[in-house]
């Protein structure tokens, strides 16, 4: 009998066959999945690993634009709050150091007669701070707190006589206890301005004179505003200032990474684009065969069909065995114009099938015409039992 199959189609099976041999990671690509589980179904093993095709058609290299290279801006270096403005320090003093004052119990309820008595020694220590004697009138004041721990007057008073001791932090710490007990207290905020003016602290004396004034106004605490104001100002403009170079900073930081991110996507499908262009349409060099038609990978699926191809691939004279069934006809038919259509995967058979096969139509090779609609089909003819198919 002979073979179904014609010398050109066996020539490029044995193309197919050798180029497999030379590089069998090919049969791990997705559309040769079927040919795979032919192969281990036979006992074969496919080596494990992707096809490499770049040994074998090498992409040329596609020249690229040279950039020029983007110089980066300077680095703007962060300065201090007060490294570049002209500040008058005159009349600062160094931070005192003292172990902080009893602040009395804040929880305690005073008896009637306590705080008769606190209010007696607030009286003696507004006379000893008349008569300048600071240290008294503070031990005298801190009496009075330790009767009546819930009266903010007494530890602003303390803290106006810390002031006269040159201690600005003492007169601050009693300076916000007295505004915790009473965040209307004139007085604490105009003491606490100027402990924080001795100390260099200018925008934060500017904000608690200005509020002194705003809830009492006072001559002295007036004056003592007038007098930080222009080294607070300066400040405030260099702070603005500062904080607008970090927010310029920070937005050119983050357009950049903007920038950099859509490079990398843009050279990303860059080179995905070429690497399907060097790959062709289905993932072979030059285009190919396509295993990823719709109908054709559905059919695959189909176990029967799966059957069929894998037995006439053992046996390509096992074709002839499924010409009435209109699913490998159908099947065969579109491998068949795929293969024709798309040049043939590379090493494997081309468009068509063998001469004379029932239901392949007129694109196989040598295959006959179909009837026309004038002749009668005429049945085909009965085998002859005593045939030993060898003529």
């Amino acid at each position: 009998m002979a073979c179904p199959i014609g010398p050109e189609e066996i020539k490029k099976l044995k193309m197919f066959i050798g180029f497999c041999s030379q590089k069998p990671e090919i049969i791990n690509m997705p559309q040769l999945s079927f040919f795979k589980e032919f192969i281990e179904k036979m006992g074969g093993k496919v080596p494990e690993g992707d096809a490499n095709f770049g040994a074998e058609a090498p992409p040329q290299p596609q020249p690229q634009p040279t950039a020029k290279p983007e110089t980066p801006p300077p680095a703007e270096e962060e300065s201090e709050p007060e490294s570049d403005v002209e500040i008058d320090r005159e009349g600062c003093v160094d931070p005192d150091k003292d172990e902080p004052q009893e602040m009395g119990d804040s929880g305690k309820e005073p008896t009637d007669e306590e705080v008769d008595k606190a209010g007696e020694c607030r009286s003696q220590a507004a006379a000893a701070y008349s008569e300048q004697k600071y240290e008294e009138a503070i031990d005298l004041y801190t009496q009075a707190i330790l009767l009546n721990p819930g009266n903010a007057l007494f530890y602003a008073k303390r803290g106006q006589a810390f002031l006269k001791l040159v201690k600005p932090n003492a007169c601050i710490r009693d300076c916000d206890r007295a505004l915790q007990l009473n965040c209307d207290s004139a007085a604490a905020y105009k003491f606490r301005g100027r402990a924080n003016r001795l100390l260099g602290n200018w925008e934060e004396a500017a904000r608690d004179l200005r509020q002194a004034c705003k809830i009492d106004y006072d001559e002295e605490a007036d004056e003592w505003l007038r007098e930080v104001t222009p080294n607070a100002k300066k400040l405030e403009q260099h702070r603005i200032k500062q904080e607008r170079r970090r927010a310029e900073k920070e937005l050119r930081a983050r357009q950049e990474r903007v920038r950099k991110a859509q490079e990398a996507n843009r050279r990303a499908a860059e080179e995905n684009r070429n690497r399907n262009d060097d790959m062709g349409g289905d993932g072979y060099p030059g285009g190919g065969f396509n295993f990823a038609d719709s109908d054709i990978f559905s059919a695959f699926k189909d176990p029967e069909v799966a059957a069929a191809l894998q037995d006439i691939m053992s046996n390509p004279a096992n074709i002839i065995k499924y010409q009435n069934n209109p699913k490998i006809v159908a099947l065969l038919e579109k491998l068949g114009a795929a293969q024709g259509g798309a040049g043939g995967m590379p090493g494997f058979m081309g468009g068509g099938f063998p001469g004379g096969f029932p239901g392949a139509g007129a694109g196989g090779a040598g295959g006959a015409a179909p009837p026309s609609a004038g002749e009668s089909a005429k049945p085909p003819p009965k085998t002859d039992i005593n045939d030993d198919g060898l003529d």
